[in-house]
């Protein structure tokens, strides 16, 4: 992992044929922090993570690369691909479960930029895929065929891969989707682990409000493609700024006895929770 290392997107505007779906928007990584991208389905917080990971041209704005070298910000451009995912990792949606390899074979696909032409696996690489591989909980199956997982563990597998690249910009993109609970609160501590204990410039996409409260550091609060709201989670998912944009009315005050903010939507069957006798009676 290269330490210190910050990706900037500067007024960045992005589209898909005519369509404009991000209208100039800035974001900043930073080490040790994870920056979250939130906001409604079409608000534009995939697409903005993919021009990071240099999969989605700009039609204007930059985005560029600084290191510890000393050297001034380089667009990312400009790097060699071999270089680039030296740098930067991304953790994209719906990579299918891939089929004739283990699951550690699988995880060794994040040691690619390292691995010279033919080349074998070495001791880092090997470390690295280990360690990959604990932290997902992922080393009693680490010789199962990937094809035999569920989807879960599937998502766990290619998260394990994205791990072994070991960058020092970690791009994630819905990493929580599919897993059950246990792993959800797994991923979510291991993403705080790779920003506060290893110096990573995290960036994640995510849906669940609650996730995106207990994991970030920083919030870009997304709508309709601009950036509704910028800050640290006190300042961004407030009560006001999430109605507005989710369009419902949402409660959101913070836990007493934990100090962590809980969000609650409010529906027109949201009340307080039904005993089983209460929900019975109903029916008879």
């Amino acid at each position: 992992m290269t330490p210190d290392t910050a990706l900037d997107g500067d007024a960045l505007t992005l589209g898909f044929g005519r369509q404009v779906v991000v209208d100039g928007i800035s974001v900043s990584l930073r080490p040790h922090l994870v920056t979250a991208l939130i906001g409604p389905n079409g608000s534009g917080k995939s697409t903005l993570l993919r021009s990071l990971a240099r999969l989605h041209r700009p039609r204007s704005g930059t985005i560029t690369l600084t290191g510890t070298d000393g050297a001034a910000p380089r667009p990312i451009d400009s790097f060699h691909a071999r270089d680039f995912a030296r740098e930067v990792t991304l953790f994209s949606q719906s990579r299918p479960a891939p089929q004739g390899l283990t699951v550690r074979e699988v995880v060794a696909f994040g040691r690619h930029p390292y691995r010279r032409r033919f080349a074998g696996l070495d001791d880092e690489d090997r470390a690295a895929i280990a360690h990959a591989l604990d932290v997902t909980g992922l080393v009693a199956s680490a010789e199962r065929a990937a094809s035999e997982l569920s989807g879960g563990e599937v998502q766990r597998v290619w998260i394990a891969a994205c791990l072994a690249q070991d960058t020092g910009i970690v791009l994630l993109d819905e990493p929580t989707n599919h897993l059950d609970l246990r792993y959800q609160v797994e991923i979510l501590d291991l993403v705080r682990d790779l920003a506060h204990g290893h110096g990573a410039a995290v960036g994640i996409v995510l849906h669940d409000l609650d996730h995106a409260a207990l994991v970030a550091d920083e919030l870009l609060l997304l709508s309709n493609g601009t950036v509704h709201a910028a800050g640290a989670p006190l300042d961004v998912l407030t009560s006001e700024h999430l109605s507005e944009v989710y369009g419902i009315r949402v409660d959101v005050d913070v836990d007493p006895r934990t100090g962590r903010l809980r969000i609650d939507p409010v529906g027109r069957h949201t009340g307080p929770p039904r005993s089983p006798d209460s929900t019975r009676e109903d029916h008879q």
